[in-house]
């Protein structure tokens, strides 16, 4: 009975170490779930501007134009401000996507500042856009200060900082990758310059659920290509 007991000890000491082992290898092995992991969006939009700027609805169309630039086509303003006024002091450059609405939004853009105009050398990137006196926009200026380089809200009034961002932004004469990360959901609304892993400024705010985006600039010039979009479409109906 003795040799029977050390045998069946030994057999669940060797079963357990078996299973201790098989543990630790799929722990190992599998990656954790992280419930706070932030996946993309659906591409639901692209443009490079080789057919054109048609997919496109600007504030004024002659301040905008077509160049072809070392093997790429870009589409930019040749004009510091268009004729275009707003109501409210806001963006006088505006160029938005046809025919589209997002609630979750992904804009992913390569931009070149084409003149240098100093402290506020600049471009814009709008999104959840209503209609011309309620939206947000980026303005990627240069030397932040409270109408400069912030995360931007027209509503009903003139534009007015969401944040108080100290980040300067380093133009030079080179093309350089803006992302803009919104979730309305937790209303968070992230913004990033070449570093795609480190937000340049970032903010919390439910104002506007959905809307349009576009590109643009208050009162700069840009050329802009390599657009890509991700979102979920809203509905149409207000």
């Amino acid at each position: 009975m003795e040799e029977m007991s050390s045998t069946m000890k030994n057999t669940n000491i060797e079963q357990f170490g078996k299973f201790y082992l098989s543990f630790l290898i799929l722990t190992v092995v599998l990656p954790s779930y992280d419930a706070n992991a932030q996946s993309t969006p659906a591409l639901v939009f692209q443009d490079d501007f080789r057919e054109g700027s048609a997919k496109w609805e600007t504030t004024d169309d002659a301040s905008w134009t077509l160049t072809k630039q070392k093997g790429r086509t870009a589409w930019g303003l040749n004009k510091r401000k268009s004729d275009y006024q707003p109501k409210f002091r806001s963006p006088h450059n505006i160029a938005l996507v046809r025919d589209l609405e997002l609630t979750e939004t992904v804009i992913d853009v390569e931009v070149k500042s084409t003149r240098d105009t100093g402290n506020h050398r600049d471009c814009c990137i709008f999104f959840q856009y209503q209609d011309s006196e309620h939206f947000y926009y980026v303005h990627l200026g240069a030397k932040p200060d409270p109408h400069s380089g912030q995360i931007m809200i027209v509503n009903g009034a003139a534009r007015r900082a969401l944040t108080t961002n100290t980040n300067s932004v380093p133009w030079d004469d080179q093309w350089h990758r803006v992302r803009l990360e919104r979730d309305p959901a937790s209303g968070r609304i992230e913004v990033f310059f070449d570093d795609l892993k480190t937000p340049l400024m970032q903010v919390y705010d439910k104002t506007f659920m959905s809307g349009r985006v576009g590109i643009g600039s208050f009162d700069d010039m840009n050329d802009f290509t390599d657009v890509n979009i991700y979102g979920k479409r809203a509905s149409t109906k207000r």
